[in-house]
């Protein structure tokens, strides 16, 4: 259903419940799900999160400078992004970690042109850095990268089935919206995204998708246009 896709994954989703590190078990069932969606023919561009080393509104960052730990924590992402990386080649597929703070050694600089040939070329890219700025999240990256490679739709995999009401491992009878506007997310200041990414994709009309990570071949079924989420529109 799409030829060209924007996964955003969190750092935390990496840890896998354990909240510091990497799960190794399950970043190559990531990987393996990644294999599936690309032998659909589908072009993948990943942003990950660097949530499950640092996170720089976290609070072991409280009594920091926040454009020092917003730096901390977009290193952080670079480490998920070498992971999954390494992840993906095991599958036999080419990847590529493209990062906004340029560190050769590691990475290649993000250069949106380069970055689309890649996918063209059939190659997964995954973004790392954020957006290389300060009081940005990943999220806001996401929304940012997926304009840019002019994806069909922003997927965000999360540990939940959707999105909701309000946070349903809280409050039992919350409700789960099968499709949503961003213009309700922000009136109902739901916590799907941050405003700043959630605005951006309202004004340049960019779909999204959010479903849980935590059934094996989700991924797939999404890309494919299986109704597993919740959908959510301009």
């Amino acid at each position: 259903m799409y030829k060209r896709v924007l996964l955003k994954l969190s750092g935390e989703a990496l840890a896998a419940g354990r909240g510091f590190g990497i799960d190794a078990v399950f970043i190559h069932k990531v990987a393996e799900e990644l294999a599936a969606v690309h032998a659909l023919g589908c072009q993948i561009g990943i942003v990950v999160g660097g949530g499950n080393f640092f996170r720089g509104v976290a609070q072991q960052a409280i009594d920091m400078d926040r454009v020092a730990a917003d730096h901390m924590g977009m290193l952080s992402t670079v480490i998920n992004a070498i992971a999954l990386q390494d992840a993906i080649e095991k599958r036999g597929i080419f990847a590529r970690v493209m990062s906004a703070i340029e560190m050769h050694q590691v990475s290649e600089p993000y250069i949106r042109r380069r970055a689309m040939r890649h996918l063209e070329k059939g190659r997964i890219v995954i973004f790392a850095a954020g957006t290389g700025n300060p009081f940005f999240s990943t999220d806001t990256a996401a929304a940012l990268r997926a304009m840019e490679i002019k994806a069909d739709i922003l997927l965000k995999a999360t540990s939940v089935d959707g999105i909701y009401s309000a946070d349903p491992k809280k409050v039992a009878d919350a409700e789960r919206f099968e499709q949503i506007t961003y213009n309700d997310i922000l009136r109902m200041n739901l916590g799907v995204m941050d405003t700043t990414a959630v605005s951006l994709c309202r004004d340049n009309n960019m779909p999204m998708m959010v479903f849980s990570m935590r059934e094996q071949g989700n991924i797939a079924r999404v890309v494919s246009g299986e109704k597993i989420g919740s959908l959510v529109t301009a």
